[in-house]
């Protein structure tokens, strides 16, 4: 007898829901038993994380301001992912463009006050997507591998931002610190509550549309083929190449409005610590919530709570910081292990089958 992987002829409905709640419940266990052998009191973490994140309207604004780039960064690394177009460039991606963000708010004087938001908005969205086009644009003219690709370009972005604000863009006026000027308030976005800004808006509103895109238009439906199937679009008559350049610039765009909101809703300035690898972050993000739009909204406030959390045990009981992103990584390995289970099940084959697909390989 031996057991196989075969793939399942549908994914169960249930299994999407219950694969990311089993996935958290197995990061608290695995993360709690880390906690109790350094001699912590896991659940006395966790509450001080819970409180840190969610104990008053202040720490809930500030997981708001975690969660608002991750809910924006993991959109565009689901929509990459639905085509089996591995986008790990979401850091570069958000990087690029807040630099552009950057320069429409200190350099483009020229433009009237209440154009300077919007055409920040767009020329910020036009520098991720553009990131996002190259790889994209050697991944279908090329056959170039994409992880690799996107993963680079994330370094080149962030040592591009860091030449900036260590060089021409540094405010003579800031005391030798690495940052920018602080933008024109035409430049900024209205914040909403504490330092949450109108990005949480159009993260929301991201996430209902790229739902309706996949779900009830023709173009989405396209991707969902061309993501099963590359070969069976091309049969169809879908545009392969052309559909996926659409969909990773859209994919980096959206990242790049997370990095628009960065500068103008949280620092109004382009500076060092910027970069806090939501883009990796968002990785995560897109595989708990199974790819779903409308379910990468709550997976990111969840990932928010976590690294305010972590912000909070270090200043209450003394731990790392670190112990929200190890709770993220944490999560990752159940979430892939459960997944596999989710697209495949174990079938057990009877030794005269086994003698008999060896025979026929032979």
């Amino acid at each position: 007898m031996s057991l196989v992987f075969e793939k399942r002829k549908s994914v169960s409905r249930t299994a999407i829901v219950v694969v990311p709640i089993v996935s958290f419940m197995a990061s608290l266990l695995l993360t709690g038993a880390l906690l109790a052998i350094f001699g912590a009191d896991p659940m006395a973490t966790y509450a001080s994380m819970a409180k840190g994140a969610f104990g008053s309207w202040r720490a809930f604004t500030e997981t708001l301001v975690k969660a608002i780039p991750l809910m924006l960064t993991g959109l565009g690394v689901a929509l990459a992912f639905k085509l089996r177009f591995w986008n790990i460039g979401a850091e570069g991606q958000l990087t690029l463009a807040s630099i552009a963000a950057t320069w429409v708010a200190l350099y483009w004087n020229w433009l009237p006050g209440p154009l300077v938001l919007p055409v920040l908005v767009l020329v910020g969205c036009a520098a991720g997507a553009l990131w996002a086009g190259v790889p994209a644009l050697l991944k279908t003219r090329l056959n170039v591998d994409e992880t690799l690709v996107t993963l680079m370009l994330n370094y080149v972005a962030l040592l591009l931002a860091e030449f900036l604000y260590y060089g021409p863009w540094r405010d003579p006026k800031g005391f030798g610190f690495p940052g920018t000027m602080v933008f024109p308030k035409e430049a900024w976005f209205p914040r909403i509550a504490g330092r949450a800004h109108i990005g949480l808006y159009f993260a929301i509103a991201v996430a209902l549309i790229l739902w309706f895109v996949l779900n009830r238009t023709r173009w989405g439906f396209e991707l969902k083929v061309i993501g099963n199937s590359p070969k069976a679009a091309r049969y169809q008559g879908i545009a392969v190449e052309r559909n996926i350049m659409l969909a990773i610039l859209l994919s980096g765009a959206i990242c790049g409005l997370a990095g628009v909101g960065e500068v103008a809703g949280i620092s109004r300035r382009l500076q060092q610590g910027m970069a806090l690898g939501y883009g990796f972050t968002a990785i995560i993000v897109a595989w708990m919530a199974q790819l779903n739009p409308l379910a990468v909204p709550f997976v990111a406030l969840l990932m928010g709570a976590l690294l305010v959390g972590g912000d909070q045990v270090q200043m209450t009981m003394g731990l790392p910081s670190s112990i929200g992103t190890l709770m993220q990584g944490m999560i990752l390995f159940p979430m892939l292990a459960g997944s596999l289970f989710t697209e495949y099940r174990i079938k057990r084959i009877g030794a005269q089958a086994v003698r008999e697909s060896e025979t026929g390989a032979a």
